[in-house]
């Protein structure tokens, strides 16, 4: 058995309640807490806590990070997760379980600077660190116990108070040997938890899970399986690997080795971004389409700004709605060739929206860009559209004249919103 004191940061190999050396409580212990290579890391109620950190008068106040009474909670503190409040829940019902919360308007400026502080302590740790999301990531660790004088997991340790003493804001780790258990395992224990999930014991662990635990395995899919009487990942152990892929395709595979805690994807600082999208939650609901279509163009531009800012190009556009119900409805093509300008995401999402708004109310409304490719590959030279060329041109005039002056500075008459009428002076009696 191996022991970490998570204060101290002492290994010893006796099983104990508090460390030895420093009387802390903060004790992990292990069979193969020496051999595990593989972490996740996730920041603890990241923008909820970067908000406490920054106005200490919140310490100990319920606090919702979110877009106001019609969008939804992007961050929930810990007191206010006492009251139901989760993340992604609809702002009026969280206001409803929690009403004394303090509402915060995200600051993703903020929220993106303290992240990628958190990166980049993580990469002094190992140069092999794959970012998840602004407030998580994984980690390799292998071959680095040379390097920092000790185990993975006291160098995880390490990490954990660092970002503490250095950025105010605490984290949950998991450890394992590969990443899918390492992303369970930091679910175990939070917040400013450490777990361990070992080989010996991944089986058993996953057995007792339902299938949803699976990474992968969303709501349709959940259902499906149900329909076919499996609903623990102990049933999906009992399947073999050929007929689950017989039924399920390539996801039967995925399905067969992750119930049985095998993951062979590494690693990979590289792993590339999967989509750019920008959305929008409306203060009422609307069936109008033209409002649907002004809100539209500037999240095509939203979008456009983080490709170039990026450098990417996308082919694949995707519109996406909710409705007043909360039923998502996504629909997307495929364009000939990648591209980055703003105008060519409106013109390629705004006969999707067409054909959908058709009377139904909506709540949301949001466009990406997947398919992701290199700027170099973005809106080649179209001998069929001769004013393509003059188009880009143009917007690529505006982006100069925003990067200089502010995005503010100029607008094209599309992006105008129609001035209120003036009320009429009072007629003189």
């Amino acid at each position: 058995m191996s022991s970490l004191c998570r204060d101290c940061l002492q290994e010893f190999g006796a099983v104990a309640k508090r460390c030895p050396d420093c009387g802390s409580p903060r004790v992990l212990s292990h069979p193969e807490l020496g051999r595990l290579s593989i972490a996740h890391l996730d920041c603890d109620a990241f923008y909820a806590a970067i908000e406490k950190r920054d106005d200490p008068s919140l310490r100990d106040r319920p606090v919702i990070v979110g877009g106001g009474r019609r969008g939804v909670a992007s961050t929930a503190c810990y007191v206010a997760r006492l009251y139901g409040v989760r993340s992604a829940m609809p702002m009026f019902k969280a206001l409803k379980l929690c009403p004394d919360a303090v509402v915060i308007r995200p600051n993703m400026a903020k929220y993106a600077k303290a992240g990628a502080e958190v990166v980049a302590l993580m990469r002094a740790r190992t140069p092999l660190v794959e970012p998840l999301s602004i407030d998580e990531a994984f980690l390799d660790l292998s071959g680095t116990a040379a390097l920092h004088h000790g185990s993975p997991a006291r160098t995880m340790a390490a990490l954990a108070l660092e970002i503490e003493r250095q950025l105010a804001i605490t984290v949950s780790i998991g450890l394992s040997y590969n990443k899918f258990l390492a992303k369970v395992a930091s679910d175990l224990d939070k917040p400013r938890g450490f777990a361990v999930l070992g080989r010996a014991e991944a089986a058993g662990f996953l057995a007792a899970r339902p299938v949803s635990l699976i990474w992968g395995v969303g709501k349709s899919l959940q259902e499906r399986l149900a329909a076919d009487g499996i609903a623990s990942i102990a049933q999906l152990q009992q399947k073999e690997e050929a007929d689950l892929m017989l039924r399920y395709g390539a996801m039967g595979r995925r399905l067969y080795r992750f119930a049985r805690g095998e993951d062979s994807r590494k690693v990979d600082p590289e792993a590339p971004t999967k989509s750019v999208s920008a959305e929008t939650t409306f203060e009422t609901d609307t069936r109008s389409a033209e409002k649907l279509a002004e809100e539209l163009w500037p999240l095509c531009e939203r979008v456009s700004r983080r490709l170039k800012r990026n450098g990417f190009s996308g082919r694949t556009v995707t519109l996406k709605l909710k409705t007043a119900d909360f039923q998502i409805v996504t629909r997307r093509t495929t364009l000939p060739d990648p591209t980055q300008l703003a105008e060519r995401l409106y013109q390629a999402a705004r006969p999707l929206l067409k054909r959908e708004a058709d009377g139904r109310l909506f709540r949301l409304i949001g466009v990406g860009a997947s398919d992701l490719g290199d700027s170099a590959d973005a809106d080649p030279i179209d001998l069929a559209d001769p004013t393509a060329t003059r188009r880009k041109q143009i917007e690529r005039a505006i982006d100069a004249v925003r990067d200089k002056l502010g995005t503010g500075a100029i607008a094209k008459g599309r992006g105008f919103q129609p001035a209120p009428p003036k009320a009429k002076p009072p007629r003189a009696s």
